[in-house]
């Protein structure tokens, strides 16, 4: 056989070999996989979609660029383990755990894939990673600087209850991550000149046993430490302080939405965004041990004036005037 005869057999089987090969190609674009602890609606959520816009903003188009699997915890702490092996399995290039719970899960899981935390209340206290500047391991992000806002919450509620001397505060303490922001709280009450007292909830029976436990106790004021459980049920709760009379400071913003009376704490659906930063440079190579994690850049407050109306109250004007929003 002469050698131009070899050659274009050869090229024919090359070109053969690349036909077969070409429906192949899409399995080569990255796979982010995302691990929630929330009840999915529509099978979506705000925090989701914030970070698909993230992503889209960067380039990123779903089913194009890359590949997306998501992994519910439909509102059960308890499922996130085996959901997080589930998705080591599927051998994902990035893995977005959507909460501090979900972030332990999915170490527990794997030391070697990548995780992205678009929130963690206490990272380094934690131990998920050595140091904000540094993380080390597996695990970048952002963090909630949660436990240093509880003063400055308490501040907030104590200047529109001067005279307030023992606040209630509702936290779930099934959600890693909470007891050092009620701590934090708890520590820095008698400096605002007020006792907290805790109201522990992890579902909604609780949740209304709580506020009986209030209408038996009367605090002069409520402190919600905000979690996927609680934000869920935030219509129920805002409309149970309500009920009861009972001025409450929120850490997020969608209680202030819902009707509740101010919230004071980070922008979460921006946080949801930048995560899409932190899968983007992990994607183009760079270790997430390398990426310091971030602190909010900003911080939110956010009044319900209709709601101070209601409750009889007349919120500071110097407040008004430092909101990010006002409600009227």
């Amino acid at each position: 056989m002469s050698t131009r005869r070899q050659l274009l057999i050869a090229l024919g089987a090359g070109a053969l070999a690349a036909s077969f090969r070409s429906p192949a190609q899409p399995a080569k674009i990255p796979l982010v996989a995302y691990l929630t602890p929330v009840v999915p609606e529509n099978n979506t959520d705000w925090r989701l979609e914030a970070f698909l816009q993230g992503m889209r903003d960067l380039g990123y188009t779903p089913g194009t660029s890359f590949r997306l699997e998501v992994r519910w915890g439909e509102g059960k702490l308890e499922r996130l383990p085996a959901l997080a092996a589930e998705i080591v399995r599927l051998r994902p290039n990035v893995i977005v755990a959507a909460s501090s719970p979900s972030v332990l899960a999915a170490r527990g899981a794997t030391r070697t894939i990548p995780i992205v935390m678009p929130v963690s209340s206490d990272p380094v206290g934690d131990g998920v990673v050595t140091s904000l500047a540094r993380p080390g391991g597996n695990i970048t992000g952002l963090s909630l600087m949660a436990p240093e806002l509880g003063a400055k919450r308490l501040q907030i509620l104590k200047e529109v209850l001067p005279r307030s001397r023992a606040i209630g505060v509702m936290w779930n303490p099934a959600y890693k991550g909470m007891g050092a922001r009620f701590n934090e709280a708890k520590l820095a009450a008698p400096a605002v000149g007020i006792n907290v007292r805790s109201l522990e909830v992890r579902d909604l029976r609780e949740v209304e046993a709580a506020f009986d436990a209030v209408a038996r106790d009367r605090p002069d004021g409520l402190l919600l430490l905000a979690d996927p459980l609680t934000t869920s049920m935030r219509a129920r709760i805002v409309e149970l302080a309500r009920e009861q009379r009972l001025p409450a400071i929120y850490e997020t913003r969608e209680f202030v939405e819902a009707g509740g009376l101010i919230s004071y704490g980070p922008n979460l659906e921006a946080q949801y965004r930048r995560a899409a930063y932190y899968v983007d440079r992990i994607l183009k190579g760079m270790k997430p041990g390398d990426l310091p994690i971030e602190q909010p850049a900003k911080i939110e407050l956010l009044v319900n004036l209709r709601t101070a109306r209601s409750l009889g109250l007349t919120i500071p004007q110097s407040m008004l005037v430092n909101a990010e929003r006002v409600i009227d």
